[in-house]
């Protein structure tokens, strides 16, 4: 591992730690990005890095406990592993993630893979006729999850989350079908809506604790997610952005800091 980096150019390197770093961050890396609003398609090269440095990526992330696996017909690369722990996530959000899902699904059964865009307006109309979204949300409660979902590779914003309105575009990535991929959508749905049918406690309000759901078909829905979050390894990879070379060992960090 240690001479693997001294072979390389400090371009490479840097490369390469980028993309460890992106890993740990988002969980995932995608082949192909797209505009959401001219479907235009283009070319990600962390994807190619880790094409070319699979090898030296995958050892280094087994150290820290995780499994660098490379999916070819969803056309990724993502992170498994007891190293990467279950993010939590809010009831409001996991919602969100299963009406995701819904509208995907019917996008490629109808109009296919380059049309999977929606809106904040569709996401709220699929939430009540679904039941999955009686009431409105507050803008804290979108920025959220679309923050979740946007750094975990799941949806792509035409610019920042604050500036997202009602019909702004929102590109559906097929990363959404690696999350609550164990259960179908419509059973989902359906024992979501018979959960709520038996609470029996006037009054009782939704409780977005991050940790604990009033649904057991919701809580199901995440018994799959891989995103990293609370591991020491993602931890890491969030104080990285200030102190990029502390998520790399310290033989191999020697390396990093002085090749830059």
């Amino acid at each position: 591992m240690f001479s693997y980096l001294e072979e390389r150019t400090p371009a490479e390197v840097e490369a390469i730690r980028r993309t460890i770093q992106e890993l740990l961050r988002q969980t995932c890396i995608l082949q192909v990005k797209y505009d959401p609003v001219t479907l235009t398609a283009r070319d990600n090269g962390r994807y190619q890095v880790c094409l070319k440095h699979r090898e030296f990526i995958a050892d280094y992330l087994s150290v820290m406990g995780c499994e660098l696996v490379h999916d070819p017909q969803d056309h990724l690369f993502r992170i498994t592993g007891d190293g990467a722990a279950m993010e939590k996530m809010s009831l409001t959000t996991t919602k969100l993630l299963l009406l995701l899902k819904l509208i995907y699904r019917d996008k490629i059964m109808g109009e296919g893979l380059h049309a999977t865009v929606t809106t904040l307006a569709e996401i709220r109309e699929y939430g009540r006729n679904t039941g999955l979204l009686p009431g409105k949300l507050n803008a804290q409660d979108w920025q959220a999850a679309l923050n979740l979902m946007k750094t975990h590779q799941m949806i792509e914003l035409p610019g920042a989350i604050l500036n997202v309105e009602d019909q702004t575009p929102i590109y559906i990535y097929g990363t959404v079908n690696i999350f609550c991929s164990s259960l179908a959508i419509n059973e989902l749905v359906q024992r979501y809506r018979d959960d709520e049918e038996e609470k029996t406690t006037e009054g009782e309000e939704e409780r977005e604790t991050g940790e604990d759901f009033s649904s057991p078909a919701l809580k199901s829905l995440i018994s799959d997610v891989s995103i990293s979050s609370d591991s020491e390894m993602s931890s890491c990879s969030r104080k990285s952005r200030l102190d990029r070379n502390r998520c790399f060992p310290s033989v191999i960090s020697s390396i990093l800091s002085s090749e830059m």
